[in-house]
């Protein structure tokens, strides 16, 4: 595997160019989400393209090639996997395993993946809704719409969560508000910034910002 700095830069590009067809990511962006300098992130981006792993164009941001695609999904495989076991062995939080995975992802080998995955039953997504990668690097496409685009008056199930901070999560675990939980959309108002749904017979206010990072479907 290549070193554990390159393999966060090219999962975080991936997920930052899953925000849009065909969106390349700029380096403010990187920046922000690994918590480093524009200028460190330039360095970094011109060595992904020397290795093959990725395109930086400057002004526009950088695309990662079929080989940097392919080391992305590997190490979002290992990073889900290890969070849904987590979760399932050792009765660790949603909000907790998140950090614990990124801490774990670099030093498993293939074959213990491969093993947890096996162990799981195959599992289709992670505690957060997030998809996980298969063994052979496919990984199926986004479904569902944001809660702030579904229509009033309708049924939704939470399949995903967007956002993966302890602060937000926990905040969704007192709302009873988890992937594959089933509530009803009451109200949209967002000239007053919230959202009203029922959920287990209740009806409670969801501010629109929160709302914006929850991926629903229609109940089946």
């Amino acid at each position: 595997m290549p070193s554990l700095t390159i393999q966060n830069y090219v999962k975080e590009i991936y997920q930052i160019a899953m925000q849009g067809p065909d969106k390349a990511a700029s380096t403010g962006e990187i920046a922000a989400a690994l918590k480093v300098s524009p200028g460190t992130v330039t360095s970094m981006l011109k060595t992904l393209s020397e290795t093959g792993l990725a395109s930086y164009t400057k002004y526009e941001g950088v695309r990662l090639t079929e080989s940097g695609r392919k080391l992305a999904l590997r190490v979002l495989r290992r990073h889900r996997l290890i969070e849904l076991f987590l979760v399932h062995t050792l009765d660790l939080a949603w909000d907790e395993v998140h950090e614990e995975a990124e801490n774990m992802e670099h030093a498993v080998s293939d074959l213990l993946v491969d093993r947890i995955d096996q162990f799981l039953g195959y599992p289709a997504s992670d505690p957060h809704g997030d998809p996980i990668p298969t063994s052979d690097g496919k990984i199926r496409t986004e479904e569902g719409v944001k809660l702030t685009e579904w229509e009033a008056g309708k049924a939704f199930r939470l399949i995903r969560v967007m956002d993966q901070s302890p602060d937000f999560l926990r905040y969704l675990t007192e709302e009873t508000l988890q992937p594959g939980c089933e509530a009803k959309l009451i109200a949209n108002r967002p000239e007053a910034g919230i959202l009203m749904i029922e959920i287990q017979d209740r009806v409670t206010a969801l501010g629109i910002e929160a709302a914006e990072k929850l991926m629903v479907t229609a109940v089946s």
